[in-house]
């Protein structure tokens, strides 16, 4: 039992490393963009990409670094946050994705009708966040807790990474 209780802790100090190290080496990662050349055609022994609209693919890299990284620390923050709200996360998260989506696809208007597209996702995210609410209200009048002590029991037990994922699906 003490052994299998020093494999758990010895797991979450790794994790929490490698999330740790992750967020500390974003700004590094924001960065990478400096290395793409100023031109609108950038040729890889990968790949070639065309910045079409942006006419620039240090430009177009620029900015996709500039959601990239967001989208991954909303990643990050969505699979380890416990709280209630965290379905809200969804919200930014679908919305940075219409923006990656924008800007390799060569269209330089980002922001121009991405709330139209968020409308589907927050006609979901909004009244079940409302009806989670309303619930833990509903449990505070009928009972004795405090606020903390119902917002503790509506927290995500966590399940590993693949367990939170596979709960959507």
């Amino acid at each position: 039992m003490l052994k299998e209780k020093a494999t758990r802790v010895n797991k979450g100090l790794v994790l929490g490393s490698v999330i740790a190290t992750f967020i500390a080496i974003t700004p590094y990662l924001f960065s990478l963009y400096e290395s793409v050349p100023k031109t609108q055609i950038w040729d890889t022994f990968l790949f070639t990409y065309d910045s079409k609209a942006w006419e620039d693919a240090n430009y177009a890299m620029w900015a996709l670094t500039g959601k990239v990284i967001p989208l991954l620390l909303l990643f990050l923050w969505f699979f380890t946050c416990r709280h209630w709200w965290y379905h809200s996360l969804l919200v930014p998260i679908v919305m940075y994705f219409f923006q990656i989506g924008v800007i390799l696809f060569g269209d330089a208007r980002i922001d121009e009708f991405q709330l139209v597209y968020l409308i589907p996702v927050m006609a979901v995210v909004i009244p079940t966040i409302y009806l989670i609410r309303a619930r833990i209200f509903n449990k505070m009048n009928e009972a004795s807790k405090s606020m903390q002590e119902l917002e503790d029991e509506l927290k995500m037990s966590p399940k590993g990474l693949w367990g939170k994922i596979s709960q959507y699906f």
